[in-house]
């Protein structure tokens, strides 16, 4: 699942998936790591719900769709407890031999306490005094990765005015806890070894379960009914008339695609995320339709460029050409396809302890030191959704910036 973008499955490549699967000694202590804290006025408050989608049968297992999400959000302060990252189970099949945190990232199985990383969200608490009209924005995360891995990023845009809702693409992600006690593992790691007619039509009926599950999300959200059911406040909190959509990797293509299919995401942002396909569909397309036939609203790409950067160019120049709406394209120079994800904040300080070498640390990461990247990720992201869901315009996307030199404008 490691290859850049929606062809991320490289980390099925055989090679790769053998040597996560296999044995590997336990470290004498699990090494620990620690999320940045958000820098916006508010506390943060996060809930987590179960959705059911009766409408539409889940792809890979049969049954009614089932998704979990997360809902991050301006909160009063308060005694409630904090949340984790990832919760037990989830934690521990993500750091194991068949878990994303080996496969996407090469973390040694068993070496990084997982469960330990806590978030700086109060779980159910109360949305802050006065939240009234806060512009709502979906989250996605790259093909394999859970809803927890960007959660910085998260906490940062909740903490300056927004109610973030992070999807988990059930049999995609990792794993997805669903109540019960029930782990859905992706079913991507079978794809092992297949022919590439098996990977494309793997990938089409990915995206296509990651359009539908973030549709139904919105309609889900629009339910007064089910509003009604949500911590203290948020109900009456959100402003459904201004939102927007990110996502990393398939994700940022999951959030394009899903701005193309429906109009009520006012504004998108893709981080890193190719769009198009390995091979032609029946009119001989490789590329999505939201890559030829653009978007009619504000959209953002943000790219790195390490070595599969190239990847992404095929899919993002037709998407610009065909873009009606407001449109720029950002380069984090020395940035790599993770960069965009919490493994700045997370990964280096499991290389210290051994848990993943150096060199793939640098694959991970990139050269740009890991508080450069996550200030700038914060920075372009909130000011994009700022002036185009708030209003409010800090002119940082306008050309360089001696704050953030490490940020190239593209074409």
């Amino acid at each position: 699942m490691k290859r850049r973008a929606l062809l991320a499955v490289g980390a099925l490549a055989v090679t790769g998936l053998l040597s996560a699967l296999a044995p590997v000694p336990r470290a004498h202590a699990q090494a620990q790591a620690q999320l940045p804290a958000p820098t916006g006025p508010y506390a943060v408050g996060t809930a987590t719900r179960h959705l059911v989608d009766t409408g539409r049968k889940d792809p890979w297992k049969g049954g009614d769709r089932e998704v979990m999400v997360s809902l991050f959000y301006p909160a009063e302060p308060g005694r409630q407890g904090i949340a984790p990252q990832m919760d037990g189970p989830s934690a521990a099949h993500f750091g194991s031999g068949r878990g994303a945190g080996v496969f996407n990232y090469g973390v040694t199985a068993g070496a990084a306490d997982w469960a330990a990383t806590r978030t700086h969200a109060r779980v159910d608490a109360p949305v802050a005094r006065g939240s009234r009209g806060l512009p709502v924005v979906l989250y996605s995360s790259g093909l394999g990765d859970p809803r927890t891995w960007n959660t910085g990023l998260v906490e940062e845009l909740a903490s300056r005015g927004y109610v973030v809702v992070t999807v988990d693409h059930t049999f995609d992600a990792s794993e997805v806890r669903l109540p019960g006690g029930r782990l859905a593992e992706s079913v991507l790691p079978s794809l092992a070894g297949a022919p590439v007619e098996k990977v494309d039509e793997t990938l089409r009926t990915a995206m296509k379960a990651r359009v539908g599950d973030s549709r139904f999300v919105l309609d889900t959200l629009g339910d007064a009914k089910w509003r009604a059911g949500l911590p203290s406040g948020l109900e009456h909190s959100m402003d459904l008339g201004r939102v927007g959509m990110a996502g990393q990797s398939a994700g940022g293509f999951t959030a394009a695609q899903t701005a193309h299919d429906d109009r009520r995401v006012k504004a998108g942002i893709n981080m890193d995320g190719q769009m198009d396909f390995p091979l032609p569909d029946a009119s001989g397309q490789t590329l999505s339709t939201a890559a030829r036939e653009g978007v009619g609203r504000p959209f953002l790409l943000l790219g790195s460029d390490g070595a599969g950067a190239a990847d992404n160019r095929p899919s993002w120049d037709a998407f610009r050409q065909h873009a009606r709406g407001w449109q720029a394209e950002w380069k984090m120079t020395g940035a790599e396809h993770g960069t965009y994800t919490d493994a700045p904040s997370l990964l280096p300080a499991f290389a210290e302890r051994g848990a993943l070498t150096a060199e793939r640390l640098g694959k991970d990461i990139g050269s740009v030191p890991p508080g450069r990247a996550v200030a700038a990720e914060r920075a372009y992201v909130v000011s994009f959704f700022d002036r185009f869901l708030k209003g409010h315009d800090d002119r940082l996307l306008d050309g360089p910036s001696a704050r953030f030199p490490e940020m190239v404008r593209e074409h």
